[in-house]
């Protein structure tokens, strides 16, 4: 037999017995971390609560949301309240293209205050979101435009999104969009609406952050050591930078309330006490989650080829490469982390140079430091990664005694050093 061959099948990546079953604990571990949320109270359903579900529980006419049609517009009227507020209002008629009243038309006034952030320049055959009042009856009592609708442009991007991933990785890309979706699924129909429901969100962004990990590695790697050391790096790295946003919130007093958002959540309709700062933390992991499980992967994919290319390699020798490629995709995945969340807040950032704050005035600021924060930590996490993943991979690929002394007893004189 081939004595490269069998090196690798002492491996474990030759024998499908062995390769399958590391997928089965892969597959069990993320399902009893699934379904060991509801064990916990954590899961719950996606609520599904529109305003209409909320204002029906209350007794109060309900609020649906439609898509519909520009059909007609009159002409506008400007009204001056003085102060410089000035309201441009004009009649809009429309048609529901969606929903129980499919078709059906009705007239609505529509007001712009003036504002960019508002204004909705209307024109015929424009697409909208509508939301439609009904009383108790089921009567329709007014109609108001909420906004363009923008979802079928969005729908056609991950589309292409997926067509690209699927032309240019093949099967391999197919799995990738599949683990993105089981991924999205996740978050959406588990930690969500366990948080809206006042679940722990340490213990639940922890759950889900780990059980996306397994599912994601490997189905993109395959079910082999290389795709379990990718998991083991990539799961401490980002409890890594878990444990480290917990400390940091702490020592720099972050309130979590520096974000609007943060604050409009504490008049949510169900009335749920949220842990702010475990919210926090939330955010810092899952935002993280990504960029660490790609560097995770990287490193130990690199170690899986060397250990191909050369059956004979150490231990030591696979850790050293796994670092050696570290290196390399460390400098651009941490650039990845802190410009995403730069470029998220430029207009924050030109608000504070505007106004000339200076430097501990502007790091001081809630919502600047929680975002240094967060940048840091995840990147953080991705350093941490690539050592824990390649001393894992050193463990998990190294080949053992005989098999490595029969790939070295093979090789030429003078190719190989005898142990």
């Amino acid at each position: 037999m081939d004595p490269a061959r069998s090196t690798v099948r002492a491996l474990g990546c030759g024998r499908r017995g062995r390769a399958w079953r590391l997928v089965a604990v892969a597959a069990l571990a993320a399902l009893l971390l699934m379904a060991g949320v509801p064990a916990l109270g954590l899961l719950q359903g996606w609520s599904g609560a529109s305003g209409a579900g909320v204002a029906a529980a209350a007794g109060l006419d309900t609020i649906e949301t439609y898509r519909a049609r520009v059909i007609d517009i009159g002409p506008p009227e400007q009204q001056d309240y003085g102060y410089g507020m000035i309201i441009t209002t004009q009649e809009v008629r429309i048609r529901l293209a969606s929903g129980p009243l499919l078709g059906t038309e009705f007239v609505t006034t529509h007001a712009n205050p003036n504002d960019p952030a508002y204004d909705i320049t209307l024109t015929r055959g424009m697409e909208l979101v509508v939301s439609v009042i009904r009383d108790e009856t089921g009567e329709v009592t007014d109609i108001y435009i909420e906004d363009i609708a923008r979802d079928r442009p969005l729908i056609w991007l991950a589309v292409g999104f997926v067509a690209l991933l699927v032309v240019v990785g093949g099967l391999k890309g197919l799995r990738s969009a599949i683990t993105l979706g089981v991924t999205l699924f996740a978050v959406f129909r588990i930690m969500l609406p366990a948080l809206l429901r006042g679940a722990n969100p340490i213990t639940v962004s922890i759950g889900v952050a780990i059980g996306a990990t397994l599912v994601t590695l490997t189905a993109v790697g395959g079910p082999n050591r290389k795709t379990l050391a990718a998991i083991l790096g990539t799961t401490g790295g980002v409890l890594a930078a878990g444990g480290l946003a917990i400390v940091i919130s702490s020592a720099a007093r972050l309130t979590g309330f520096g974000a609007e958002e943060m604050r409009m959540l504490v008049y949510v309709p169900q009335g749920t006490e949220f842990n702010i700062r475990g919210l926090l933390f939330a955010g810092m992991l899952i935002g993280a989650l990504g960029a660490v499980m790609d560097v995770g992967m990287s490193v130990a994919s690199a170690m899986a080829e060397v250990q191909l290319a050369n059956p004979a390699a150490r231990a030591a020798d696979l850790v050293r490469a796994g670092m050696n490629v570290g290196r390399d995709v460390m400098g651009t995945m941490a650039n990845t982390l802190v410009l995403a969340y730069i470029g998220a807040t430029i207009p924050l950032l030109l608000l504070f140079m505007a106004y000339e704050l200076s430097f501990i005035r502007l790091l001081s600021l809630d919502v600047v430091a929680t975002e240094v924060a967060r940048a840091l930590t995840g990147s953080i996490g991705l350093v941490l990664a690539i050592p824990l993943t390649a001393l894992a991979g050193g463990a998990l690929l190294r080949p053992v005694r005989g098999a490595r002394h029969a790939a070295v007893s093979s090789l030429p004189p003078g190719d190989g050093d005898a142990t």
